[in-house]
Order: structure tokens, then C-alpha cells, then sequence
């Protein structure tokens, strides 16, 4: 199949929804149930009625549920997993969503756009977040796997988990751009300073504006690029507007600026889908964090408005 053609094509009405069930590569337990916690808060059937072509296909997990083994296997196996039914969708022509879980789902997302792909061109992504997620096994503090998840797809990180894409690395880094950040280590930093990943941190965007620095971002992932996607940790938003996620950063973004900003992927005929992280119901504060789901939603598949 050309992927070039494919992803000019994609139908915008037409939404397959996986939710990823990963929890063992963060801090807390409880981002494994985010997928059905959205489920439940009604999220996939109010697309629906609002006449998006929408499918719920399934929540991913690993094989032998969440508590078996290390946390690297754990995780490994529900991004194999994940890979293979992002890989699906995309070959199927149909633009994707992803509900996390932990931030270490993006490797399984990402992978299986790339392996869709194949040799066709790369991929881009924008990655909007409080962190880098940068880190490897040798740089970072905690071990934590949603901690690594962008080094990962960019070829570096344990073979476990990078050689789920097939073309590797799954993303290179001149077509990548991170949006939002305000929380960091060194290690990390140095990584992506020595990869020339381009990060907008979040002093940028109070200064430039988010719809400049958000038309920037995709101007690097749109580039020379076969198709692109959008991944977006909620503990980009600040906490007051987002409060359900594993690892709050003050000064973060208003929740209707994010989704005016991201409204304008509708416009983009090479759009392949988007990724929503970290969302953990157990510290939720009277679904205020599942509402701004819902509005990122609407403003990437409908008409913005989350009503």
C-alpha cells in the first residue's frame, strides 16, 4: 500500500478509538483505568451522537494483565500490542485515537504508525507535555518508564522496547517538536540538545503565544513528512484546569486555549491521529479532567465545541 497516498486520503469522519491500559511505567496505580473511566464517563458516545464516523475497538493490556513480571515486560507487551492495532487503523485509512494510560503507551502508538509507514518517508509528531520524557535507563533518576518514552522512539532506550517499531528509530528528530515543558533533568535535556530535537518550553509560549508556537510545531512535524500525529500528556494543561494525571506541573496551559490551538489539525489532510496520556480518574476532581478530554476531542475531530 502507498502510505503516501493513504494518509492524503484519510477519511476526517472516520475514528477508531483504542484505549492502552498502562499503569507499571509511572508512579501511580490507577492511569491503567483512565480508558474506562472515559468509557464510562461517556466520551466515545457522545462523539457518536455528535455524528462522528466513531468505533471503540478495544482497550489494550498486556499479556498476563498489569501485575505480571517487570515493569519492562509489562509495558513492552501492551505496546507490541498497542503497535499492532494502531498499525491496523492506519493501514485501514482510518485516523486513530489513543486514550493512556501512562505516557509509555506512546511507544506502542508511535511504533505502529511508523511500522504502518514502512520506507515510505518518515513520520512527525508533536508532543505536547510538562516533561521531556526523554530520559534512557542511564540518565534517569526514578527508572520509570514514562519517563522515556520519546528517547525510546527516537532509537534510544532498551531493545526491548525501541525494536517495536521495525523501522528504527520510529521517529527522527528533526521532525519532532515538544510543546509545553516546565519540568526536566539534565540528562534528558543534554539528549535532546545533542539530537536537535526542537523544545518549546512553556516561558516560550506565555511570550510567543500558543497559536505561533503550536503553528510552529507542526510546521516542523508536517515537513517532509508521510503523516503526522499529535500525542498530548494532560499534565501539559495546568493542574487547576487538569487535575487528574500522575505528575503535576504548576504554570501549565488553559485547557480551551490548548483545544483552539489544536482545532486546526482538522485542516490537515495528512493528520493520522492523536494520543491523549496520563489520565488517572483516581485523582480527578468532579471530572474536570475527563471534560477536558472530552474538549480536546471535539476540537481535533468536530467542531471545538464540548458541550
Amino acid at each position: 500500500m502507498d502510505m503516501r497516498t493513504t494518509a492524503a486520503t484519510l477519511t476526517r469522519t472516520a475514528l477508531d478509538l483504542y484505549g492502552a491500559a498502562s499503569e507499571r511505567g509511572g508512579w501511580h496505580r490507577g492511569a491503567g483505568h483512565g480508558p474506562s473511566a472515559l468509557i464510562d464517563a461517556g466520551v466515545v458516545a457522545w462523539l457518536a451522537r455528535r455524528g462522528l464516523d466513531v468505533r471503540w475497538r478495544e482497550t489494550v493490556r498486556p499479556e498476563g494483565g498489569e501485575d505480571t513480571g517487570p515493569a519492562l515486560d509489562s509495558v513492552a507487551s501492551l505496546c507490541r500490542r498497542l503497535a499492532d492495532r494502531v498499525e491496523d487503523s492506519v493501514l485501514a485509512g482510518r485516523t486513530f485515537g489513543v486514550f493512556g494510560g501512562d505516557h509509555s503507551c506512546a511507544i506502542g502508538t508511535w511504533s505502529g504508525v511508523a511500522n504502518a509507514v514502512g520506507r515510505a518517508g518518515p513520520i512527525g509528531l508533536v508532543w505536547f507535555d510538562a516533561h521531556m520524557d526523554a530520559h534512557t535507563p542511564a540518565t534517569s533518576p526514578s527508572g520509570r518508564l514514562h519517563g522515556m518514552p520519546i528517547a525510546c522512539l527516537m532509537g534510544h532506550g532498551d531493545d526491548a522496547l525501541v525494536s517495536i517499531s521495525r523501522e528504527t528509530p520510529a521517529l527522527r528528530p528533526d521532525k519532532v517538536c515538544l510543546v509545553g515543558v516546565r519540568s526536566f533533568e539534565d540528562g534528558e535535556h543534554a539528549l535532546l540538545e545533542r539530537l536537535g530535537v526542537r523544545v518549546i518550553f512553556m516561558h516560550e509560549v506565555r511570550t510567543r503565544g500558543l497559536d505561533n508556537v503550536v503553528e510552529e510545531a507542526f510546521a516542523i512535524a508536517r515537513s517532509g513528512t508521510v503523516g503526522f500525529g499529535v500525542s498530548v500528556d494532560l499534565d501539559v494543561l495546568d493542574p487547576s484546569e487538569a487535575p487528574g494525571v500522575g505528575s503535576r506541573a504548576e504554570g501549565g496551559m488553559v485547557g480551551r486555549d490548548l483545544a483552539a490551538s489544536l482545532a486546526r489539525v482538522r485542516d490537515q489532510r495528512n493528520f493520522l491521529g492523536l494520543e491523549i496520556a496520563e489520565y488517572n480518574p483516581i485523582f480527578d476532581e468532579n471530572g474536570r479532567t475527563a471534560r477536558q478530554v472530552r474538549r480536546l476531542l471535539a476540537a481535533a475531530f468536530l467542531d471545538g465545541d464540548s458541550r
